[in-house]
C-alpha cells in the first residue's frame, strides 16, 4: 500500500496552506483520497502537481490554463518524465511570449505604461490624439508594440 500524507503534512511538504489544497481539489487540480473517517489523504505524487501549480501561478499563468495542462496528464498513474516534457513543450511558446512581455514591461515601465497613460506630456510625442486607441484597449505599446525596424 502506498504511503499517503494527511492534509497538514502534505501542506507543510508542498509549502502551501491547507485551505489552498482544499481549493485546488475543488478546482480539480489535485486529488485526495479519503479515509473511513472522511479525512483527506494525498499520495506523494500529488506534490508534483502542487509544485507545478505554484510555479505556474508565480509566472502569471491562470488557474484555467493550469487546469487545462494538468488535464492532459494521466489520471490513473503517476505522470512520467515524458508526460511532463510533453506538457512543457506545449507551454513553451506561451512562456516565451510571457517572458517577452515581462522584459518589455521591465524596460519600459519607468518611462511609460505603454499608453494607458502615465505622462500626458510624453504621450503628445508618442501617442498624439490617442492614435493607439485604434489598435485596441489597454497599454498597446506593451501588449502590441510596433515592429522593430530592420
Amino acid at each position: 500500500m502506498m504511503e499517503t500524507l494527511t492534509i497538514g503534512d502534505f501542506a507543510v511538504r508542498a509549502g502551501v496552506a491547507p485551505s489552498a489544497l482544499r481549493y485546488y481539489e475543488r478546482q480539480g487540480l489535485i486529488r485526495a483520497g479519503r479515509t473511513g473517517g472522511n479525512q483527506r489523504r494525498y499520495e506523494r505524487s500529488e506534490l508534483r502537481r502542487v509544485a507545478f501549480i505554484k510555479i505556474a501561478q508565480q509566472v502569471g499563468v491562470s488557474l484555467d490554463e493550469i487546469r487545462e495542462a494538468l488535464a492532459s496528464l494521466p489520471e490513473n498513474r503517476t505522470p512520467t518524465k515524458a508526460d511532463w516534457t510533453r506538457l512543457s513543450a506545449h507551454w513553451r511558446s506561451k512562456l516565451e511570449a510571457r517572458i517577452t512581455l515581462m522584459e518589455r514591461l521591465r524596460d519600459e515601465l519607468t518611462g511609460c505604461i505603454g499608453c494607458g497613460c502615465l505622462s500626458m506630456q510624453r504621450c503628445n510625442l508618442i501617442n498624439p490624439k490617442d492614435r493607439l486607441a485604434e489598435r485596441g484597449a489597454g497599454p498597446q505599446m506593451l501588449l502590441n508594440p510596433p515592429p522593430e525596424p530592420d
